[in-house]
């Protein structure tokens, strides 16, 4: 990584804005170097794809429990697998409703650090309950108790992401970013790999250097108290991811929701106020984008939110219904991909509201309450497996 720390027109240093600008390049370096690792890795993935009835949980904590919200449902489609996103926190507490002993089980743990204690519990619980487990370990750190499990254990192996994206600052942006590639590299290559990728970091950059010295939101600059963002499947995940920065990097002091749109109807709507930025992540499927179009037309003509704003990939998508971003020109992408593009604006946009709030955005929280590796978890013992 550069040693050299970003720096803002106010003066203030982070490595959070290196870190989210070095994105782009991060993800090709990852992509490049899975393609020297693809045969062997390829083979011992085969050799548990023979196997009826297998599982494929993908599983994080926080930030790298998103990545499976967010690829969970295309993997499951392009693999035509059973694959499911559980977080760790999940398979920790209630070990017994995941974990089955006869079910061959394929565990793929994503981690920035490697050290949360329930990234490390999970891994020993599934040993624990499954008969026939497997580990893929995708992290950014080389020295994490979840590296060096893999290094030893024979059902296990692990992609370690490129240095840099080990990220200092608090919250996570490149780990996250890097590690969903990856995975989604591994298990899908003829989808995701170096040379179908290169547009979408393309556009990535563009986005980056359209925002400058990050001094500015694409979204604005106004007063809001709150923020949502909506989206669709997938998108949905990368709006949970979305909102979890703005809580991070801010302190809490803005509040931060998510939903789906249609869900978003059910209850979670009756938030919305003059004080309140929506934005919406609009879908690139046809179908599924009906209604994130329909939601976005009712919250132009009820006009309570003190601004909506809709991003997409295409002008013809959202016409004029509203305030809106459109990608930089590039090729169409899909859902997936798309959410790479969305997460950067997100990433920016929490990293100004930090600032902005006069919050440093490498250590937001002062008092300690929450902290970069979590803090405070005890790990109960499983006494059997009933």
């Amino acid at each position: 990584m550069n040693e050299t720390l970003a720096a803002n027109t106010s003066g203030t240093q982070t490595w959070t804005e290196e870190e989210i600008r070095q994105q782009p390049t991060s993800w090709m370096t990852a992509l490049h170097h899975l393609d020297t690792q693809r045969a062997e890795l390829d083979d011992w993935l085969n050799t548990f794809y023979a196997q009826p009835g297998g599982k494929i949980i993908l599983t994080g904590a926080g930030s790298s429990a998103f990545i499976g919200d967010i690829i969970a449902p295309c993997l499951a489609r392009q693999l035509q697998a059973n694959v499911v996103a559980i977080p760790t926190t999940d398979l920790v507490t209630n070990p017994m409703d995941y974990f089955h002993a006869e079910q061959p089980l394929l565990l793929v743990s994503f981690a920035r650090s490697g050290n949360s204690p329930e990234s490390v519990a999970a891994v020993q619980l599934a040993n624990q309950f499954v008969a026939n487990c497997r580990h893929l370990i995708i992290t950014c750190n080389a020295t994490g108790d979840l590296y060096h499990y893999a290094c030893e254990h024979d059902n296990a192996r692990v992609r370690l992401m490129p240095a840099e994206t080990h990220d200092r600052g608090f919250a996570m942006t490149s780990s996250i970013s890097t590690m969903m590639l990856s995975c989604l590299a591994i298990f899908a290559p003829q989808l995701f790999n170096s040379h179908s990728f290169a547009s979408v970091a393309a556009c990535c950059e563009a986005i980056i250097a359209s925002h400058g010295d990050f001094s500015q939101s694409a979204f604005g600059d106004l007063n809001w108290r709150r923020v949502v963002y909506l989206g669709s499947g997938g998108l949905q995940g990368a709006a949970r991811e979305s909102a979890l920065k703005v809580l991070e990097l801010t302190a809490g002091q803005l509040a931060a929701f998510y939903e789906s749109p249609v869900g978003f109807r059910h209850g979670p709507k009756s938030l919305v106020d003059d004080e309140t930025l929506v934005v919406v992540f609009v879908s690139s499927h046809p179908y599924t984008r009906q209604y994130d179009l329909d939601l976005l037309a009712e919250l132009h003509r009820e006009n309570i939110a003190l601004r909506v704003v809709a991003i997409s990939d295409t002008p013809a998508t959202v016409m004029e219904a509203g305030p809106h971003l459109y990608l930089p020109a590039s090729r169409t992408f899909n859902d997936i991909e798309l959410a790479f593009c969305f997460l950067v604006y997100a990433q920016i946009f929490a990293l100004t509201a930090s600032l902005k709030a006069g919050i440093t955005p490498d250590t937001p929280s002062a008092s300690g309450t929450v902290n970069r590796v979590v803090q405070g978890v005890v790990i109960h013992s499983w006494p059997e497996v009933r």
